[in-house]
């Protein structure tokens, strides 16, 4: 099963993808869709547009050598498609690396950034991240295009494991609009299906509960009774156990004619 980390990696490519092909629909079921894949991906809250100019500045002055005007790399690797700020949250994981450098990788240490320049820098690398997979806008007028032949073959090989048109899906066409059915099985809802982990500490104790967060770092969840916790990630064992995973590698799979045809295929189920 890939970490979380791992799955982020394909999430600038695939979000162009598949959120292409939303079609257009009322103001609030778009802003709907949008939190949807917002949340399947991982992603944060827009970021703030004036700290963004902020720290578009002091990325300028200070990054840009090394990882190019936009971020998207140079000698230095592209920071748009990094996991580190994919899952930053107010500069929480850049700050750490901007502050003591990543010597081993050349990259400098810069402890002279206060915490507002951090979470200003950080805010410019959201800003990227998002104008890299903001495709929100994109409207088709009919978005049931495909081949429905072609998408019962897909869904056969890839989805009949654990789906089924006389199971969970019978009458699925009846119950959602075609956009709302695509947004159903493209980015469906993590928060009715929590990631959950398991942490062997090293005394053997084994601690269960729902992930909150996971990087390069460190790793947070809820136990069982709703309390917090968070370790170092290179302290303890950890084991991921992610319901939508399945559909997260998918993603990885899906082109465009794929989803058009699946989302065919499943209009059949009425």
């Amino acid at each position: 099963m890939l970490t979380r980390p791992h799955r982020f990696r394909c999430v600038v490519l695939v979000v162009c993808l598949a959120i292409c092909s939303i079609p257009a629909i009322a103001q609030e079921d778009h802003d709907s869709h949008v939190q949807r894949g917002r949340e399947f991906l991982g992603l944060a809250p827009p970021p703030d547009p004036v700290a963004a100019a902020r720290g578009q500045k002091l990325f300028t002055q200070n990054c840009a050598f090394c990882h190019g005007a936009n971020a998207t790399g140079a000698e230095g690797p592209d920071l748009v498609r990094s996991t580190v700020v994919l899952h930053d949250e107010s500069g929480d994981q850049v700050g750490a690396v901007v502050l003591n450098g990543r010597p081993d990788r050349g990259m400098p240490a810069f402890p002279s950034f206060t915490r507002d320049q951090i979470a200003d820098l950080a805010a410019f690398l959201h800003a990227r991240v998002e104008a890299a997979v903001n495709r929100w806008g994109y409207k088709l007028l009919n978005v049931v295009t495909g081949n429905a032949s072609q998408g019962k073959t897909f869904f056969d090989q890839h989805c009949s494991s654990c789906h089924s048109p006389s199971g969970d899906l019978t009458n699925i066409a009846k119950k959602f609009e075609p956009a709302e059915l695509q947004a159903q099985f493209l980015y469906p809802s993590r928060s009715k299906t929590p990631t959950t982990i398991d942490i062997k500490l090293p005394s053997g104790e084994h601690i269960h509960g729902t992930l909150k967060k996971i990087d390069d770092f460190r790793v947070s969840m809820w136990d069982a009774s709703g309390e917090y916790h968070s370790w170092s990630h290179d302290s303890v064992q950890i084991q991921i156990h992610d319901p939508l995973a399945a559909h997260q590698e998918l993603l990885a799979l899906f082109t465009n004619a794929d989803m058009h045809n699946v989302l065919a295929y499943l209009e059949t189920l009425k």
